[in-house]
């Protein structure tokens, strides 16, 4: 593991100064959480080159660093596609999972650093790869299991994609991570600070390994195994003096 993140650091390190020293744009392929926080961890020390991270739409959790020229002020052409996958006949098409859509893809030797988010919606999946391999992703995939299907890039996968939420409200004794951890798993705050302790907790994309970090309005949690909640907002107090807050659960 110390050696793939020595690895990913040098490559991070490489695509910033290409991107310096020839302005040309430049960029990773599709990082996970964990790498995301190694690319935070040394974004401080890269060339003065603006960067954004860019999943595809709003609520990715793979996303690709774009390093962009100097002639750039925001992301123009993002360096992937979506892709959606639709059954050829709905009528005989199985129920067919994030694994198998994943598991079809990578049996065409596409690696999972090639691709973003896998989303499943209406029947149809939209899934999120690098460019230089979407259009043999397009004309290769034609089954997954026994279901026959259909592949094609598309460009209104923002839309469609917009996030649904569910609502959930609670009292916390402080908007402590541990508290909001342990509200949005329904854990106890023991529990909750075990996850955070062990690197299983994201906000806004970094692992945070701090209990005590006080969240602010906005700030996206991701925990892994439970889900990933949008900290809406932190109200009035009860009588006994605990604070009212609002998570919002992505769908």
């Amino acid at each position: 593991m110390e050696k793939e993140e020595q690895l990913l650091r040098k490559r991070i390190q490489e695509l910033a100064e290409t991107c310096f020293r020839r302005d040309v744009p430049t960029n990773t392929d599709f990082l996970n959480l964990s790498e995301q926080t190694i690319f935070q961890s040394v974004s401080g020390m890269l060339p003065p080159v603006r960067f954004v991270l860019s999943g595809g739409f709003e609520s990715s959790e793979r996303k690709v660093v774009c390093f962009l020229p100097s002639y750039e002020e925001e992301l123009v052409d993002p360096p992937y596609d979506c892709v959606r996958i639709a059954p050829l006949n709905r009528k005989f098409a199985e129920d067919l999972s994030h694994r198998d859509y994943l598991g079809a893809i990578m049996n065409l030797g596409i690696e999972r650093s090639m691709l973003g988010d896998i989303v499943i919606k209406d029947g149809n999946a939209y899934v999120f790869v690098l460019r230089k391999l979407s259009h043999y992703l397009t004309e290769s995939l034609t089954t997954i299991r026994h279901t026959s299907i259909t592949a094609e890039i598309t460009d209104d996968a923002g839309e469609i994609l917009k996030p649904e939420f569910e609502e959930i409200q609670g009292t916390v004794s402080s908007v402590r991570l541990d508290s909001i951890v342990a509200l949005c798993g329904r854990l106890s705050r023991t529990k909750a600070a075990a996850y955070i302790e062990s690197e299983k907790v994201f906000v806004n994309g970094q692992v945070i390994t701090n209990v005590s970090r006080s969240l602010k309005d906005g700030e996206i949690i991701s925990i892994r195994g439970i889900g990933k909640f949008k900290f809406d907002s932190a109200g009035g107090q009860t009588k006994k003096g605990r604070t009212v807050v609002t998570l919002l659960k992505y769908k």
